[in-house]
């Protein structure tokens, strides 16, 4: 496996040409390019494969194309492996469904027919903002650092602010080398 490729993509569309398609223009950029023409399983995929990101499609049951199916299939995906970026993608693309999408937990949404350069772009760009995530130590440092900040200095007025002991936030400064 090359190294300066992402890891493993899971696409699930419903239209076999799809998949081919996506197969074809994903492989440069993917380890591996996984695909499903229905989701019903995708959460017993997940558990036996490690996947970086999910690819799926808005629509799958016959004649609606409202994006029903999709954001159901969201939301499993999501109550199950919150971690994991989904990218929502369909043809029948209205700006109510892509904030929907958004708002229950999607990390971008893509219309088709795409642009393949734009799609590899966007497909990259969610995965780096993952690999971006501050760990915990950061973000208690940097919040820490903030109460102190507002408090002027005040160690144990910051402390009170926290709902800490000053001792506590004296020993959590000293391990955060705040």
């Amino acid at each position: 496996m090359q190294k300066d490729k992402y890891g493993t993509i899971l696409v699930i569309d419903d239209n076999e040409a799809i998949l081919t398609a996506l197969r074809y223009c994903l492989s440069g950029t993917f380890q591996r390019v996984l695909t499903m023409t229905a989701p019903d399983s995708v959460l017993k995929k997940l558990s036996q494969e490690e996947v970086s990101l999910v690819l799926l499609d808005m629509n799958f049951s016959l004649g609606v194309n409202n994006g029903q199916d999709g954001l159901f299939w969201l939301r499993a995906i999501r109550k199950h492996h919150p971690e994991l970026p989904i990218v929502l993608i369909t043809a029948y693309a209205d700006v109510n469904l892509a904030v929907r999408g958004l708002k229950s937990g999607a990390s971008d949404f893509i219309t088709k027919p795409w642009d393949n350069d734009e799609l590899v772009r966007k497909l990259k760009d969610v995965l780096d903002a993952q690999n971006d995530l501050a760990t915990l130590d950061e973000m208690e440092a940097e919040h820490i650092q903030r109460a102190i900040d507002r408090c002027h200095g005040n160690v144990k007025l910051a402390a009170e602010q926290l709902g800490i002991t000053r001792q506590t936030l004296y020993n959590k400064m000293k391990k955060l080398d705040v």
